[in-house]
């Protein structure tokens, strides 16, 4: 036990300690020192070899992925191109959609692209993947002689009876499956490019994918027969030809809408 001591003969006991050599003060729990001197001799030793490792042998972060963007290059490869032919070589070349390795054509366009009618479909069917043609099955038929009725056809030389035809997706979907939204996104751009390209007097969506790909709407019974504008064009949805084979009934609409079709080429004026 430490005994109290007077600041003088606290004083005094300190410089005794000096005068003995003493020049740190300790605790009152033992420390091993020689402990300590070896640790620091270990570290001391490492350190020339860390310093030696080259800068490859560290470890570098993986790269970071870059996502794709469909839509993007979409766009970017439709805008580039200047004529038809260089569109459907662009459309060739687009790697995203998963259609283009299950599908044997590419369906592009058929008709005169001097027309002032084009007609946008929704994707290819059977047929149309073996021939490489838009609209060349029975509803391909059966479009071919609703528009002989109103005095139009795809084969016309002439641009105030010809047609132009193409469709949302340029490949068949397998199973002829509607079209998956993403699919249709990611191929839009290069519609919207096609009726730039060809640049007619108006517009006819055929179906229901075509309305959802350009009005954003689906419901074919209420919008058909009514008049809209797409990309500053004027626009009539009607029934696809494929809905007038399993639904007979509804050829008297479709009808309705072919004379309408008429009445407006004949007019030359916005509906």
């Amino acid at each position: 036990m430490v005994q109290d001591l007077s600041p003088y003969d606290a004083l005094a006991a300190l410089d005794f300690q000096i005068a003995m050599g003493a020049d740190m003060a300790i605790g009152e729990d033992p420390l091993d020192r020689y402990a300590l001197s070896a640790a620091a001799a270990e570290q001391k030793a490492k350190a020339p070899a860390q310093a030696a490792t080259p800068e490859s042998a560290k470890a570098t972060p993986p790269p970071v992925p870059i996502k794709a963007d469909p839509i993007g290059d979409a766009r970017a490869m439709a805008s580039g191109a200047s004529s038809l032919e260089s569109l459907a070589a662009a459309l060739a070349a687009f790697d995203h959609c998963e259609l283009k390795h299950g599908a044997r054509s590419l369906v592009f366009c058929d008709g005169r692209p001097q027309a002032r009618v084009m007609i946008i479909g929704e994707a290819p069917g059977r047929d149309e993947d073996i021939q490489g043609r838009p609209f060349v099955g029975r509803a391909g038929q059966l479009l071919d002689r609703m528009l002989a009725a109103i005095g139009l056809s795809r084969e016309a030389t002439d641009a105030e009876a010809a047609v132009y035809i193409t469709n949302i997706l340029p490949w068949r979907p397998p199973q002829n499956r509607d079209p998956k939204p993403e699919e249709i996104a990611m191929l839009k751009p290069f519609v919207e490019r096609h009726v730039e390209l060809v640049s007619p007097d108006l517009l006819v969506l055929m179906g229901n994918i075509s309305c959802q790909a350009m009005l954003g709407r689906r419901g074919i019974t209420r919008l058909r027969g009514n008049w809209s504008e797409v990309l500053g064009l004027p626009a009539l949805p009607m029934f696809h030809p494929a809905y007038l084979l399993r639904n007979p009934a509804a050829k008297r609409e479709a009808w309705a809408d072919l004379l309408a079709l008429k009445a407006r080429l004949k007019r030359g004026e916005q509906p």
